[in-house]
């Protein structure tokens, strides 16, 4: 069985999705032992409680300084026992301490094809409205492993959305969130599964 925490920082859609593939019985093998968010409100906590999953937040903006957040992350992933950390719409600069004991056991989801639109400043809707500028006809998500640079860790899997005429940065997150996101995320941590990865 593969232990999984997920951290989220705002709805948990990503979160919803992989809830969803466990319960169906699609992504075998993979309990959710945790989520943890830095954001209080953040509705992925609420999604949590309402699967009984274990939620935890744990805010930068409680500590002193960084050091002591990062710390209180690290004792909280930990805690959870988890084999896998999955990173669906964290908005948290992962620190290194955290980045060395989970090293090829932490992965992450981007709503772009990365290398496009991926790197620092580029998250939630900054990534769309720059794949619009830009004129693309064709974006998606990237499910990587994570290392020190942002974005930049080896990718898992990948899926193409087409741009459409007419598309806002909003209409256009949500087409990605439905025909890459929530299919190559649950797929991913499945494909990590089946590999033994679990204790």
């Amino acid at each position: 069985m593969l232990k999984i925490t997920v951290c989220v920082s705002g709805g948990g859609t990503n979160l919803q999705a992989i809830i969803d593939s466990v319960r169906s019985g699609e992504l075998k093998n993979v309990e959710i032992v945790r989520v943890i968010s830095n954001n209080p409100n953040a509705y992925a906590l609420e999604r949590a409680k309402q699967n009984g999953i274990d939620a935890v937040c744990v805010s930068p903006k409680t500590f002193e300084n960084r050091e002591a957040f990062n710390a209180a992350f690290l004792d909280a992933l930990k805690a959870s026992g988890a084999d896998l950390v999955v990173l669906a719409g964290f908005l948290v600069v992962i620190p290194e301490i955290v980045i060395n004991e989970y090293r090829g056991r932490m992965i992450n989801i981007h709503p772009s094809l990365i290398p496009s639109f991926c790197g620092t400043g580029y998250y939630g809707l900054k990534v769309h409205e720059a794949a619009l500028k830009r004129g693309v006809k064709i974006t998606g998500a990237t499910v990587h492993y994570v290392d020190e640079g942002t974005d930049t860790g080896p990718i898992i899997m990948q899926k193409a959305v087409e741009v459409k005429e007419g598309d806002t940065p909003e209409i256009l997150q949500r087409r990605v969130m439905e025909e890459a996101e929530w299919i190559i995320l649950p797929k991913s941590i499945g494909m990590i599964a089946q590999k033994g990865f679990g204790k």
